[in-house]
C-alpha cells in the first residue's frame, strides 16, 4: 500500500457495527463506506476501491471471494469465530485477517454461567410452575456449583474467561486444551490436564472451542459415552461441535442431567435463523425437553460487547493499515 492509501484507507462496511467502530477509524483517518444491504455480487464488482472489509456473519468470504480482492489489505471480523473466512486463502494471497474475540469473552462467560445455574436449580421449570398456579418444592430441588468438577474444553478467550467466573463458586476447574499452555501464574485456580482427567472427573464440561475440521462433531455418541459420571453440559461456541442426535440418546440415557445450548447444529451461516422450516427430530425433543436450556446464539450479544467487539476491532485493522 501507497503511503497515501496508508493515511486514508477505504473501509466497506458488510454488516452493522457499534458506531464507535466508525468513530476510531474516522479519526485516525479511514474512510468507511456502508454496503449493510449490498448483494455479494455488487460488493465483487466493487471489491477492489477498497483496503479493507468489516464483517460479521452475513455470508462466507471463501476463496472465490478473495481471489477479486487483491487491493484488500485486512478483513475484520467482528466477534471470535473465523469459519466464515478462508484465513489460509487470504493469508496466502496478503490479506490480513483479524477478529475480536476479547470483545464478547466476559459476555460468553456470563452467558455460559447463567444457563448452567439456571438448569441446575431447574429456574425455567420453576418459574413457568409458579405462573401457571403450580407450587412445587421437592421436584424443583437444585444442586450447587460448590464441590463440583468443572471440565472446560478450549481454555482462549472464551474458555479462561468462563474459568474467572467460576472462581467464587469454590468448584473445582480442569481445562483441556492441546494447542495452549495454561499460565499458571494467571490462572492458579485452574489445572491444566489431558481429556481423560475431564472425562473420570467432570460433572459438568463446558465448549469452548472454534469450529474446525478437527472439532466439528467433536462431542459424538463414542466423546458421551467417555464420561464417568452423568454429566451437564454447557455449549456457548459452535453449533456443529455437537452431534444432537447424540445428544438426546445421551439425554434420554440419563448420561447427560443436563444441556445448556446458546448454538444449534440447525443454525444458518450467518447465526439469524435456523436453516430448515421442518427442524429434525432430535431438535423437536430438546424445545420438549425440561433438561435443556436453549438461547438464540446470544452468549456474547451484549450491549457491552457489541462495542467492544467494535473497538478492539477498529483497533486491530489499524495496526495492519500503519504496519
Amino acid at each position: 500500500m501507497s503511503q497515501e492509501n496508508k493515511k486514508n484507507p477505504q473501509v466497506l462496511l458488510i454488516d452493522t457495527l457499534h458506531p464507535s467502530f466508525i468513530s476510531i477509524l474516522e479519526a485516525a483517518g479511514c474512510t468507511c463506506i456502508p454496503g449493510y444491504n449490498w448483494r455479494i455480487e455488487e460488493i465483487l464488482t466493487k471489491i477492489n476501491q477498497y483496503d479493507g472489509l468489516a464483517i460479521r456473519s452475513r455470508f462466507k468470504l471463501d476463496q472465490h471471494f478473495l481471489e477479486r480482492a487483491s487491493t484488500i489489505k485486512c478483513i475484520g471480523r467482528a466477534g471470535a469465530g473465523m469459519e466464515n473466512i478462508d484465513v489460509d486463502f487470504a493469508q496466502s494471497v496478503g490479506i490480513t485477517c483479524v477478529h475480536a474475540p476479547e470483545g464478547n469473552r466476559d459476555a460468553v462467560g456470563e452467558h455460559a454461567i447463567g444457563m448452567l445455574l439456571s438448569l441446575m436449580n431447574h429456574l425455567i421449570r420453576a418459574d413457568q410452575e409458579v405462573r401457571s398456579g403450580i407450587w412445587r418444592r421437592e421436584e424443583n430441588r437444585g444442586l450447587e456449583l460448590q464441590g463440583k468438577t468443572v471440565g472446560i474444553i478450549g481454555f482462549g478467550n472464551m474458555g479462561s474467561a468462563f474459568a474467572k467466573k467460576l472462581q467464587g463458586f469454590e468448584c473445582t476447574i480442569l481445562a483441556y486444551d492441546k494447542y495452549i499452555r495454561l499460565d499458571h501464574q494467571k490462572y492458579p485456580f485452574v489445572k491444566q490436564c489431558e481429556q481423560k482427567e475431564i472425562f473420570d472427573q467432570a460433572d459438568i464440561v463446558s465448549l469452548h472451542l472454534p469450529l474446525t475440521e478437527e472439532t466439528r462433531y467433536l462431542v459424538n455418541e463414542d466423546y458421551l459415552e467417555s464420561f464417568k459420571k452423568p454429566i451437564f453440559i454447557i455449549n456457548t461456541a459452535r453449533g456443529k461441535i455437537v452431534d444432537t442426535a447424540a445428544l438426546v440418546n445421551a439425554l434420554k440415557a440419563n448420561k447427560i442431567r443436563g444441556a445448556a445450548l446458546d448454538v444449534l447444529e440447525y443454525e444458518s451461516i450467518s447465526f439469524e435463523q435456523l436453516n430448515a422450516t421442518q427442524l429434525p427430530e432430535p431438535f423437536q425433543y430438546l424445545i420438549k425437553s425440561d433438561k435443556v436450556i436453549l438461547s438464540p446464539h446470544i452468549g456474547g450479544w451484549t450491549h457491552e460487547s457489541n462495542e467492544k467487539i467494535a473497538q478492539v476491532l477498529a483497533e486491530k485493522m489499524l495496526q495492519v493499515f500503519n504496519h
